[in-house]
């Protein structure tokens, strides 16, 4: 009876360090797989920290990341939409007027007019200050016009808009043929380009010695005798 209370007694004690060793395996298992993780998440942190301090700088140094419309894109525009340094627009080009001429003489004056058009045809606002050049081809060469001597405005004139200003010269009254004018050439303001048309004033001017009335130019804004 004693050896078969033994035999149960040490079966007993066998079963408790079975379980006892497999409970420690389980844990070694565990305690073996947390390091790993551990590592992952400190591995992922570490690259979204990379990725925001980048930010971070990139912002601090006050620099918009490549590919944005930030200050690149206002500074672009503003040199293709038609204005210059600290925002002023800049000067009008020949190639972006649109010159004309009509006859403006009025009845009972003693010199005859022509009033010349600038239109701005340029697609953006342009500046025009100065006075234009203005040189009458005639039957007996270039003959180029005097200034009023009036001050000359400086304007900005919007993409459509327009501004006028004068040519005066004297009617040719003599009786004689006079010197026939062939044509008329117009330099805007501050520009090297000019544009030819036809006269559409009096057809002569009065043969003179150089004492007569010159052919004059006013400034801008003016289309009249007298600027």
């Amino acid at each position: 009876m004693r050896v078969h209370k033994l035999t149960i007694a040490a079966m007993a004690l066998a079963a408790g360090l079975s379980l006892t060793a497999c409970q420690n395996d389980d844990d070694g298992t565990d305690r073996g797989a947390a390091p790993p993780a551990a590592s992952a998440a400190s591995s992922t942190g570490g690259s979204g920290s990379t990725g925001s301090d980048q930010q971070g700088g990139t912002e601090a140094d006050g620099k918009s990341p490549a590919g944005t419309g930030g200050g690149d894109g206002t500074t672009a525009t503003g040199g293709s939409g038609g204005s210059g340094e600290n925002g002023k627009a800049a000067k009008c080009r020949t190639d972006e007027l649109e010159i004309t001429a009509i006859d403006a003489t009025v009845g009972g004056d003693d010199r005859g007019t022509v009033a010349v058009d600038l239109k701005n045809g340029g697609g953006r606002d342009c500046s025009l200050a100065g006075h234009a050049g203005v040189d009458l081809k005639t039957d007996s060469g270039t003959l180029s016009a005097e200034r009023t001597g009036e001050p000359a405005p400086s304007v900005v004139l919007k993409d459509g808009e327009r501004i006028t200003f004068g040519i005066t010269y004297p009617i040719n009254d003599s009786g004689g043929s006079g010197v026939r004018i062939t044509g008329l050439v117009v330099t805007p303001p501050d520009e090297t380009k000019s544009v030819t048309l036809d006269w559409p004033g009096g057809a002569t001017l009065p043969v003179t010695d150089g004492s007569g009335t010159p052919v004059q130019v006013g400034p801008l804004g003016s289309a009249g005798q007298g600027g």
